[in-house]
């Protein structure tokens, strides 16, 4: 299949960030963009106060690909989906520092560049990221090969908002939203979820991210339909979750109504949970001294992953 894919050579294009030079950055479609509205790219990259890269107005998709040092090896992979509320992306901290993480354990890590959801560049805001949660793994599986990457073992990874992202995924991958002639399956092999928004009820959303993904005043349906511990089946991909218990913008509830979804179903995953830390503590929870990501590894190792 024909991809169209950048190489990051001149610093003009290190808006992005430092650590993305000589990485690939590949565009999520080919031609017109589904569901899109004709509009100028406003995207713009900077960092914040903290010095972290915050990404805004996405309105190309792209996945940026950090390579394994043994490319030749046939790999898992994990698809990335930086944070932000779907009003941003933490491009560094959830995205391009977790990716660097991952290729040194011998994972092809993928960074979703997803569009942020509004209404002057989406006929439905609502469904623009998942399409391309969608798009993206239908990439991976249709060039595994050429890629060196095994189909049976790609998976989705969020941190808050893009951890509703990826849930959404592992929850309504059956329904297509985009093109997929070759019916290529967009059910992830499994997913990470770092302190995720899940649920879109009242008692648990985190509101500014259900009113910038599904608007001010959804109904009681939508809500539910949004509520990804609400949509798990039997072929919901296990999960490993990582919460702080005093997170204040995204309750812990969210990950644990999510894990009780799942265990009621027989699906066994991971779930930790630290007393401290709050919210977008991202790979380094300052209030303790172990580290989700040793965890991690050893979960995707017991899984076969690695």
């Amino acid at each position: 299949m024909h991809r169209v894919i950048y190489f990051i050579v001149f610093l003009g294009i290190i808006s992005l960030s430092d650590s993305l030079k000589g990485q690939e950055i590949i565009s999520l479609y080919d031609g017109i963009i589904p569901n899109s509205k004709p509009s100028i790219d406003r995207e713009v990259s900077a960092r914040n106060k903290d010095g972290l890269m915050i990404t805004r107005y996405v309105s190309n998709p792209t996945l940026i690909w950090y390579k394994p040092a043994k490319v030749s090896d046939i790999h898992s992979a994990v698809i990335i989906c930086p944070g932000g509320g779907y009003g941003a992306l933490a491009s560094s901290s959830e995205g391009s520092d977790v990716a660097q993480a991952l290729s040194k354990l011998g994972i092809s890590a993928f960074v979703l560049k997803y569009r942020l959801p509004d209404d002057l560049i989406m006929v439905d805001k609502s469904i623009g990221p998942l399409q391309d949660a969608q798009r993206s793994i239908q990439l991976l599986r249709e060039n595994a090969k050429e890629w060196n990457i095994d189909p049976s073992k790609i998976g989705i990874m969020g941190f808050s908002a893009g951890g509703h992202l990826a849930a959404s995924l592992s929850t309504n991958f059956s329904q297509s939203l985009i093109s997929n002639p070759l019916k290529t399956s967009f059910r992830p092999d499994f997913s990470v979820l770092i302190y995720p928004v899940i649920s879109f009820t009242d008692s648990l959303a985190n509101k500014g991210s259900r009113d910038n993904l599904i608007g001010n005043n959804p109904s009681e349906e939508t809500k539910r339909k949004f509520s990804n511990e609400l949509q798990v089946s039997a072929q919901t991909p296990h999960a490993f979750l990582v919460h702080a218990s005093n997170d204040s913008p995204v309750p812990v509830a969210n990950s644990i109504v999510y894990y009780q979804s799942l265990l009621k179903l027989k699906i066994y995953s991971s779930l930790i949970l630290y007393p401290g830390g709050n919210h977008g503590f991202g790979m380094n929870n300052k209030t303790t001294s172990s580290r989700w990501m040793d965890d991690l590894k050893f979960w995707l190792i017991d899984n076969k992953y690695l």
